[in-house]
């Protein structure tokens, strides 16, 4: 049953409509101007399917923006503002305190500068085969051979633009979403509004986006270039890297199971499960399954239990096994929540790397607050550099600074290279200075910081 279609105004007075299914913490999925019509997506199966999927354990929302699809159609102007006010008009029509956000293409650049702005009502990001700057994604040969085609033969363009964007292998799939385009807004307004998402440009808001955020990016798709993910990645402090396979756009196509699978654990907060490994146990596989970390620079951090030879004379083995265990599992947890993946336990510790340095720090304060709670001491060690990645593993001499890093840091403490105190200047983050060390295998005095929590 297709869900009933409400509406919210805007500001200057356009109508937005909207449905939304499922019951739990809200998603809101913006639309990827002009290709939207909520009440005709429901009659591509793939499409219907993908949206039930998502709403699984949560609220979804869906929206079509002013000019096209179930909205005002008589909107004069597109721009990044107006894209942003249509969204706006949804959250305050039903009265959002906190919300996921998902956009995917052309949405990325008005959901970077809406959460830049409302950091505090926004709890995740995530961006699909998306971009910063507009003009960067204008470039593309494909984007400048199909849109003059627009106002010359539109029934024509409908269909090159669904091969495009859905890929030549789903006939079918590009059919329907061709019928879609053609009846979704004008062959006016849809130039129009493809002429103004070059102007969008968002590259100066990256670093003000304060809430954890997942990038997935399909390489093998070529209407969105990698390089927009690495800005997109190089850009966010607190971000996620997920690279997927398939030649589509469209996330309701090719291996949809591994990207809901990603997301469900992004917003969730857990590992992610590899869906063609996954058991009825629901046990999840690595950390690092389906995730690339951007290349060069990382963060790395190891955590160690104080004393914890100490700790299993006092617990007794079995016990103090279980609240190891515990522990690994309140790592993996965090870090996925942060960015991260854990490299491997080590026993009483854990070997982690961040794409992001703010990520890194933020899962080392709340990691150190849990584990007072639970009367485990530890203490952390961050360094950051470039490590030298082989099957999964992390060596080189900045994986051995943190972890001398670590192995004098007393217990409670977060201690810190001074590259990683530089990597976080002016992102909220406060550091005494722990004086210069002696750390074994390396020559001169190394400068610590002490986070404060």
């Amino acid at each position: 049953m297709e869900p009933p279609i409400r509406y919210s105004r805007t500001s200057d007075g356009f109508n937005i409509a909207y449905w939304g299914v499922g019951e739990g913490p809200t998603l809101v999925a913006m639309p990827s101007l002009p290709w939207s019509h909520i009440q005709m997506e429901w009659t591509i199966p793939a499409l219907r399917s993908w949206y039930e999927a998502v709403s699984r354990g949560r609220r979804l929302v869906r929206y079509d923006g002013r000019g096209f699809g179930l909205s005002s159609r008589d909107a004069p102007e597109v721009s990044l503002e107006t894209d942003v006010e249509d969204l706006a008009a949804v959250v305050e029509g039903l009265r959002l305190d906190h919300f996921d956000l998902y956009a995917g293409l052309h949405s990325g650049p008005a959901a970077i500068a809406y959460t830049a702005r409302h950091p505090q009502r926004v709890d995740h990001l995530v961006l699909f085969c998306s971009y910063a700057d507009g003009s960067a994604h204008r470039a593309n040969p494909l984007t400048q051979a199909t849109r003059p085609i627009i106002l010359q033969d539109w029934q024509f363009y409908a269909q090159v633009v669904a091969r495009l964007l859905l890929g030549w292998t789903e006939p079918e799939a590009a059919q329907a979403f061709s019928d879609l385009v053609s009846q979704c807004t004008s062959p006016e307004f849809a130039a129009r509004a493809l002429a103004a998402t070059s102007l969008f440009d968002v590259s100066d808001l990256l670093g003000n986006v304060l809430v954890p955020t997942l990038v997935l990016h399909r390489p093998e798709q070529r209407v969105s270039s990698m390089e927009n993910a690495r800005v997109l990645a190089a850009g966010i402090p607190e971000v996620r890297l997920s690279l997927q396979p398939g030649a589509s756009v469209a996330p309701y196509l090719g291996d949809t199971r591994a990207i809901i699978e990603e997301i469900d654990a992004f917003l969730s907060g857990r590992e992610p499960i590899d869906p063609d490994l996954a058991t009825d146990s629901g046990l999840p596989q690595s950390l690092g399954q389906g995730v690339e970390m951007a290349a060069g620079i990382s963060t790395v951090v190891f955590t160690d239990v104080v004393a914890s030879t100490e700790m299993v004379e006092r617990l007794g083995d079995e016990a103090a096994r279980i609240a190891l265990r515990s522990l690994e599992n309140a790592v993996a947890r965090a870090a996925s929540a942060r960015t991260g993946r854990v490299v491997k336990h080590l026993g009483d510790g854990s070997l982690l790397e961040f794409a992001s340095t703010s990520g890194a720090l933020r899962f080392a304060r709340e990691l150190q607050t849990a584990s007072a709670e639970d009367g485990l001491d530890l203490a952390i060690g961050i360094a950051a550099g470039e490590p030298i990645r082989e099957d999964g593993d992390l060596h080189g001499s900045i994986v051995v600074l943190a972890s001398r890093i670590t192995a004098v840091a007393g217990s409670g403490e977060v201690l810190v290279s001074d590259a990683v105190r530089q990597l976080v200047r002016g992102k909220g983050f406060d550091f005494d200075d722990a004086g210069t060390r002696q750390l074994k295998g390396f020559d001169e005095l190394v400068q610590l910081w002490r986070l404060r929590l």
